[in-house]
């Protein structure tokens, strides 16, 4: 158990960090609220028309889905290549399950329009 105490002990401070921090910036941060703060964030460039009830296209949503789909497959694939000679045949059939599977992912992604930038 006393492995442990430095963890906890980190863990509690930096709890208490993030809860100190959050109440000082409530009690001391400035309240000068105008239109433009209130206004969603359109990344400098002027909304043309409204938002509101339009749906999102399917565009950004893909782009989405190829980040995570990468994201994955490198956090995946890192600790395999480190470990690959310990691992054996077990680690060489549970990479290769894994790359069909992403290979599904991509299939699907380019299948929907999402590596096409127009």
């Amino acid at each position: 158990m006393n492995a442990y105490v430095p963890i906890l002990v980190l863990a509690a401070i930096a709890a208490l960090f993030a809860v100190v921090s959050v109440g000082i910036a409530v009690f001391i941060g400035p309240r000068r609220y105008n239109r433009a703060k209130l206004e969603p964030y359109e990344c400098g460039i002027e909304p043309s028309i409204s938002r509101s009830g339009q749906r999102i296209p399917v565009k950004f949503y893909l782009t989405a889905m190829l980040f995570i789909i990468f994201d994955i497959e490198i956090v995946f694939l890192y600790p395999w290549a480190v470990a690959a000679d310990q691992l054996a045949w077990f680690g060489l059939l549970a990479v290769g399950l894994f790359i069909v599977n992403v290979s599904i992912a991509y299939a699907y992604e380019w299948r929907r329009g999402g590596l096409s930038w127009e």
